[in-house]
């Protein structure tokens, strides 16, 4: 850009209308709590309050935001004046063992591998590893494990995969 040019916008900038040193705008609350800053008119319905913005000036102290917005102003609204309700479960998670165990005690199980009724063919696995032998009767499943010493263990499933008692 020339010089030219330079020196015509730094003339220029004490002429800037009066509008740019400071603009009202519109503050709008819907009924429900809602804020709109706008500089064309409310809604119906909602409250208007006018703000003064001021831009902020390179050169003067304190914060961007104590000259760019003034301070709100605290009022009761229907948003801040409702009451905790309790929490109401719609719908809950239901595996296919009925829940008969929740994730804690599932989890506890699997930590201290533990087998425990309630607890599905994966979180038995999880638990133990994989069986050494499994076999299939019916509508039932088993699953045995050889321990060391001579030991082993003996887990039943029902038709839906999840354990019946364990020998």
């Amino acid at each position: 850009m020339p010089a030219n040019h330079y020196l015509f916008l730094l003339a220029t900038l004490p002429c800037l209308p009066v509008w740019a040193a400071g603009q009202t705008v519109h503050r709008c609350e819907s009924s429900v709590g809602h804020v709109t800053f706008t500089t064309l008119s409310c809604g119906p319905g909602e409250d208007l309050s006018l703000q003064q913005i001021h831009p902020y000036s390179p050169g003067t102290s304190g914060p961007i935001t104590e000259s760019l917005l003034p301070e709100a102003e605290p009022r009761q609204t229907s948003s801040n004046r409702t009451s905790r309700k309790e929490l109401t479960v719609v719908g809950q998670f239901e595996d296919r063992c009925a829940n008969l165990i929740d994730a804690r005690q599932r989890r506890d199980a699997i930590m201290n591998q533990r087998i425990i009724a309630g607890m599905s063919q994966q979180d038995v696995e999880s638990a133990l590893g994989k069986p050494h032998s499994i076999k299939i009767r019916n509508s039932s499943t088993r699953y045995t494990y050889k321990a060391k010493k001579g030991r082993s263990a003996e887990i039943v499933f029902d038709e839906k995969g999840c354990v019946k008692g364990k020998s």
